[in-house]
């Protein structure tokens, strides 16, 4: 994969700095780890690139924002899927959360492809996601009373959404901007509206909008 604006032999201690910068402690010895996994986290964010239609296959730019969001969450995710180490992948989480106004803890499994339209005010909690999800500002993924929702394959949040609570998001729905799915389901291959009361309509899209996001859907 190509690097834009950075070698990737220089990318260990780019994102070195930044920690230390952001945060500086006495307690830098596991950010050996970041080098490590390195190369496993790369492949990760290429393969999301190379799947959403709006970015260059096999380029992955440091300075593209949400590319970089993207990046941080699966290098915090990478090292702590292998070594299980809080320190390093927590101030990942928190370098994310700096930079990218993102929530998204490391232990959190976001699928093998995904993608971020504006990553500011986005908070995931631990909860199930499917393929191919879309998330744009705002959108919150949430518990309630400790019951965390399912969201399927294709699952599009528009800004200013949430899905709280138990939920099964089937696939491919699609939350229009500013609605709330809270301890209900949604139907599949539908366009969640807000209705009277707190109520969901669903409509069918007009034509296949996970295509506009993603190569192989």
């Amino acid at each position: 994969m190509k690097m834009v604006n950075l070698e990737r032999n220089r990318l260990s201690a780019y994102v070195q700095a930044q920690i230390k910068q952001f945060f500086p402690l006495d307690d830098q010895a596991d950010l050996a780890l970041i080098d490590a996994h390195l190369d496993e986290a790369l492949q990760r964010v290429g393969r999301c690139i190379d799947q959403v239609r709006m970015w260059t296959p096999g380029q992955f730019d440091v300075l593209h924002s949400s590319q970089y969001c993207i990046f941080l969450y699966y290098l915090s995710n990478t090292i702590w899927r292998r070594e299980k180490v809080r320190g390093v992948c927590t101030k990942l989480f928190l370098l994310n959360k700096a930079l990218n106004a993102i929530d998204c803890f490391y232990e959190i499994e976001l699928p093998e492809v995904f993608f971020i339209g504006h990553s500011v005010g986005i908070v995931l909690a631990k909860a199930s996601y499917g393929n191919h999800l879309v998330l744009y500002q705002n959108s919150t993924v949430g518990k309630n009373h400790g019951d965390a929702p399912v969201l399927g394959e294709g699952v599009i949040m528009y800004p200013n959404t949430a899905i709280i609570g138990r939920c099964q998001v089937r696939d491919r729905s699609i939350i229009a901007q500013g609605v709330s799915v809270i301890n209900r389901d949604t139907e599949p291959a539908s366009i969640a509206y807000q209705g009277h009361g707190g109520s969901l309509v669903f409509k069918p899209p007009g034509h296949d909008i996970l295509a506009d996001f993603f190569r192989d859907v």
